[in-house]
């Protein structure tokens, strides 16, 4: 039976660990073709070995989403070693420092943070989308958060960034909607993930009052993300555009 994308030629940034690598896995086994990116050589590779062991296909090239070169390089990448490019998860991002007033944070720690979460982003939007076009469309998801929906005393840069990456959801999705270029955006809810393992390293209590905030009390996974972005990117979806999927477990509708 195929799979929801079957044939489909997917390129993931942040591919090498958590939600990138749990998506990456997905893809593969719903009959995507993957050219899989990271700024780490060692995850990026472990996760192609991950998904040729499953039966999948996948290729991996280092990737630093801050710079335009190099996002240029990833597109032009993945259309020749496939031919084109149907779908883009672009999902490279991390969580800068955290739990700084706003008044305390260093202009430096900012920059890195809207760079890559923000304008990273932006990047691999603007070189996907002519792409995609010379191949009559696609469908592009982008990792937001629920800190992109909502604010929070977390990182005042990382939630600037998130509500950035939705906005710019939106903006792109009624740029191409005539033109066959579907963007969305998954938000999910505090998980635990490489990105957020440092922070329950700290403070061994902040597990528990995550997930005391959680309606259904407990954490979402890397997996149930990958579920969301699958369908996003599917054609099951195809009326879908502009839309800022929270994967929460209810958590912002409370």
């Amino acid at each position: 039976m195929p799979g929801q994308l079957n044939n489909k030629i997917a390129l993931i940034t942040g591919a090498g660990s958590g939600i990138g690598r749990a998506t990456a896995l997905a893809f593969a086994r719903e009959g995507a073709r993957l050219f899989l990116t990271d700024i780490s050589p060692a995850g990026g590779e472990e996760t192609v070995a991950m998904v040729r062991a499953a039966g999948g296909e996948a290729r991996f090239m280092k990737v630093d989403v801050t710079q335009a070169p190099e996002v240029a390089a990833m597109v032009q990448g993945a259309v020749v070693a496939y031919g084109r490019l149907d779908v883009a998860f672009n999902n490279a991002g991390i969580s800068g420092t955290m739990f700084v007033p706003v008044a305390d944070y260093g202009e430096d720690a900012w920059d890195r943070v809207i760079d890559i979460n923000l304008k990273g982003v932006f990047l691999c939007l603007k070189y996907e989308m002519p792409a995609m076009l010379k191949n009559g469309g696609g469908a592009i998801v982008n990792t937001a958060s629920v800190a992109g929906l909502v604010g929070s005393r977390v990182g005042v840069a990382y939630i600037a960034s998130k509500h950035g990456v939705v906005g710019l959801t939106k903006a792109t999705a009624l740029e191409y909607v005539t033109q066959g270029i579907r963007v969305n955006a998954v938000c999910p809810s505090w998980i635990t993930t490489p990105l957020t393992d440092p922070f329950m390293a700290q403070d061994p209590g902040l597990e528990g009052r995550m997930v005391t905030r959680q309606p259904g009390g407990r954490l979402c996974t890397v997996e149930e993300v990958a579920e969301a972005v699958v369908w996003l990117a599917s054609d099951a979806a195809s009326f879908i555009t502009g839309h800022a999927m929270a994967v929460d477990g209810g958590l912002v509708v409370q």
